[in-house]
């Protein structure tokens, strides 16, 4: 879903770029407000509110079915200044004044893409809500739980050093579904058998209730609307920790505006849209599944064939908020990611086996103790 780079539509390097009034330093988003805020002088600068039209706009979905036949309007497109990380293959979009950074998934230095790419624009975002120092503060009580975490670690995390904020890109989408199947239903019964067994030499003859099951054949219909499924289009970080910031209130969903942007990151989608729609489909799937089971009933299951009908599929680009920060540890990247609205924390992280030697030896001390005590207690 790529086209030729028109210069007329390339975003202009101001657009992210706020010069305060009073100073001209850059101004920044204030997570948690809807202002921008000077760092040098204070200043503070309201983002206009959007429209009801711009609200309804950024709000609804796109035709899924348009998107992969390339046929949006121009008005969902943009293209973008992105660089290529060559450590984990992330995109991250930087002004193009920007010449050289480090990689906020890995620590990989990097260096910026001269080129452009064009792609389907945010429709909407959900703004910071925690500042750099509540979502270190988060990191740091997580990392304080970690028993066996290397002084490399833990003095990541006294010295404080500063999380970049990115702004994640995601994929939402609807769905109405019909779905016809066929099965079996099994439901409990007992019966009574008396049973013959040799115990201390002796046969002893005992009742006793056997539980077995009554199959019979079932077929049904059962029908869901499925909306804002969400589905990471990032292949900068590891799927299972971003699915752990879970849950995200998108009631808070904003019109994508640039002045969100300001003094942060954005990333640029890696993962294309089918490949997204064919994650979001198996996630209903696995619904379906469980709503056919809670259809038939009973006490246990077959599922034999489930045909889904699938109607109104719409999508939305959205970006969410994270806080991040990437260190190296014995040549491997490490990485924390904090959730900008909640400050809910995931992160890898090595082990030290130091660490973890010394506490086998104290607990076989420990456990040798004890023996020891007991020995002599007998008489």
């Amino acid at each position: 879903m790529t086209d030729s780079p028109d210069p007329a539509t390339t975003r202009p390097a101001e657009e992210y770029r706020y010069p305060c009034p009073r100073c001209g330093s850059d101004m920044r988003y204030a997570p948690g407000e809807d202002d921008l805020v000077c760092p040098h002088c204070g200043h503070a600068q309201a983002i206009p509110p959007p429209s009801r039209h711009e609200r309804a706009e950024a709000l609804g979905e796109l035709d899924y079915h348009f998107a992969i036949r390339n046929a949006l309007p121009e008005t969902a497109m943009e293209e973008t200044r992105v660089l290529s990380c060559p450590g984990c293959g992330a995109q991250v979009e930087f002004t193009p004044n920007t010449h050289a950074a480090e990689c906020p998934f890995c620590a990989t230095p990097v260096v910026t893409d001269t080129g452009t790419h064009r792609h389907i624009k945010p429709a909407a975002l959900v703004p910071f809500q925690l500042e750099e120092r509540e979502a270190r503060e988060a990191m740091v009580r997580w990392l304080g739980r970690l028993w066996f975490a290397p002084n490399g670690l833990q003095d990541y995390a006294r010295k404080g050093r500063a999380l970049a904020g990115l702004y994640v890109p995601y994929w939402t989408f609807d769905a109405d579904t019909a779905s016809r199947y066929d099965g079996e239903r099994g439901d409990y019964y007992y019966e009574t058998r008396t049973v013959t067994r040799r115990e201390n030499g002796r046969d002893v003859t005992r009742e006793e209730r056997v539980r077995k099951t009554r199959w019979q054949r079932v077929s049904g219909r059962v029908s869901r609307a499925f909306d804002d499924v969400l589905v990471m289009a990032s292949t900068g970080l590891p799927r299972d920790k971003a699915d752990g910031l879970a849950p995200w209130d998108l009631t808070v969903l904003q019109p994508y505006r640039p002045d969100y942007l300001a003094g942060f990151r954005a990333e640029g989608y890696t993962l294309a849209l089918d490949a997204g729609h064919d994650l979001a489909r198996a996630h209903m799937d696995r619904v379906i599944s469980d709503d056919v089971r809670r259809d038939i009933g009973g006490d246990e299951q077959r599922i034999g064939r489930i045909a889904t009908d699938v109607d109104n599929e719409g999508f939305k680009h959205i970006l969410l908020p994270v806080w991040m920060a990437a260190y190296r540890y014995r040549g491997r990247a490490f990485r924390f990611v904090v959730n900008g609205q909640t400050g809910k924390v995931q992160g890898e992280r090595p082990w030290s086996a130091w660490k973890i030697a010394f506490a086998v030896v104290l607990a076989l001390l420990a456990a040798a103790a004890v023996a020891y005590v007991a020995q002599n207690q007998q008489p």
